[in-house]
């Protein structure tokens, strides 16, 4: 918060008083704030789910790569 009790909001290189925007101005600034948080949101989760395919993609590789087991048939 800026000393003077205003909240500053910088767009293009130019300050702004959050206080001191329009109704409109300030819905703006909300929305996009919001849209910021949904963005960072989705792309934690898209790394996660990056991270868990390529760990499933290398275990299959890795049983792929693994000798068959093969079973003997117990003859009695």
């Amino acid at each position: 918060m800026a000393k003077d009790g205003k909240n500053p909001i910088t767009i293009d290189g130019v300050e702004y008083a959050y206080e001191d925007l329009t109704q409109e101005q300030q819905v703006l600034v909300l929305h996009i704030q919001d849209l910021d948080r949904k963005i960072n949101s989705a792309q934690f989760n898209l790394d996660q789910l990056n991270v868990g395919k390529q760990a499933f993609f290398d275990r299959l590789k890795y049983t792929l790569n693994e000798e068959p087991v093969v079973q003997e048939e117990v003859t009695e």
